[in-house]
């Protein structure tokens, strides 16, 4: 029998990774998922087929998935498919679910409240189950088994510095949809001899992670600057960090809590045109709430909350359940 794990490259991809150890072991794996070095770090153990880009709200990518999906089912003949989302699921899992294929849809931890738009047309689709992340608006038709971020808790702690102060600052993986504002704000407070220096006594090494967020006007050393990390390194450069800002997607959020890193989680605003929609301002209160992250309006940071973070860390409290499949 052959499992199929699909989910779009960044926070889904990074979720679907997290919770494919507690799935229920059902065969071989194959992964699908697009190419970028996320991907090929992460999955590069493991047994992948990388596929094109799924735009957001394309219907035509959409469509462009199924002769893959068919040809993948024609060769691999899938027992189970399990998916994170996002728009990549549109295009495999109603074909799957129409060959026989048990299809399951777990909807992203950053949908807080209720469906993207991907789970309002998937719940509706035969052979399809879907799942929340949140008890609390789980239903007939959404089944909860859990969460990516069970089993994480923040522990108070007396962290030395050295003789420097190591900060990273991520956008994630999004291509779409630039985070400006956020490196606007970041650049003047994280400049050598810039506030942070001032307020410490230490330099700043500073790695900026920015996507597809033009910043080169900005007062940030180009050699500083990555638009996208291997899995592996941003993992090594979050493990050292001192502080760590990041957009509160979920990939994100969790790649810091993964590294013991307690971040300040900044939300894409959908009215400066950084997101489809303000969803990850649901996740950045969610794990405020749980007390994982602090979370800050861009326009609000200040050197205070950038120090706050230095005084707790994040570490995995317990096992986390198996993720039960219906």
């Amino acid at each position: 029998m052959t499992t199929l794990l699909l989910a779009t490259i960044g926070g889904h991809l990074t979720q679907l990774d997290e919770l494919s150890n507690r799935l229920p072991a059902d065969g071989v794996a194959l992964w699908v998922t697009n190419s970028n070095e996320q991907s090929t770090s992460m999955l590069a153990d493991r047994e992948v087929q990388f596929v094109p880009y799924v735009g957001v709200r394309s219907v035509a990518d959409v469509l462009r998935c199924i002769p893959d999906a068919r040809r993948l089912m024609n060769s691999r003949r899938f027992t189970r498919a399990v998916s994170t989302g996002s728009g990549i699921a549109l295009g495999y899992l109603p074909y799957l679910a129409s060959r026989g294929v048990a299809c399951h849809y777990i909807e992203s931890a950053t949908r807080v409240d209720g469906p993207s738009l991907t789970g309002q047309i998937l719940q509706r689709i035969p052979g399809i189950r879907t799942y929340t992340q949140y008890p609390h608006w789980a239903s007939p038709r959404w089944r909860y088994s859990g969460s990516v971020f069970d089993g994480y808790e923040a522990v108070a702690v007396t962290r030395e510095l050295t003789d420097q102060l190591r900060v990273v600052v991520t956008s994630g993986a999004a291509t779409e949809y630039p985070l400006r504002r956020l490196f606007e704000r970041l650049a003047p407070l994280l400049a050598p001899d810039g506030q942070l220096h001032q307020a410490t006594g230490l330099p700043p090494t500073v790695l900026w992670q920015t996507g597809d967020t033009a910043v080169d006007d900005l007062p940030i050393r180009p050699e500083t600057v990555r638009p996208s990390l291997p899995a592996a390194e941003l993992t090594a450069a979050l493990a050292e960090a001192d502080i760590v800002v990041s957009h509160a997607g979920t990939g994100s959020a969790l790649a810091a809590l993964r590294s013991g890193r307690f971040p300040l989680l900044v939300a894409r605003d959908h009215g400066h045109r950084e997101a489809g929609d303000d969803h990850q301002l649901q996740l950045a209160k969610e794990l405020s709430r749980r007390g994982l992250a602090l979370h800050r309006d861009v326009a609000e940071i200040t050197i205070d909350d950038l120090l706050a973070t230095l005084s707790t860390t994040v570490r995995r409290a317990s096992t986390p359940p198996p993720f039960y499949l219906a």
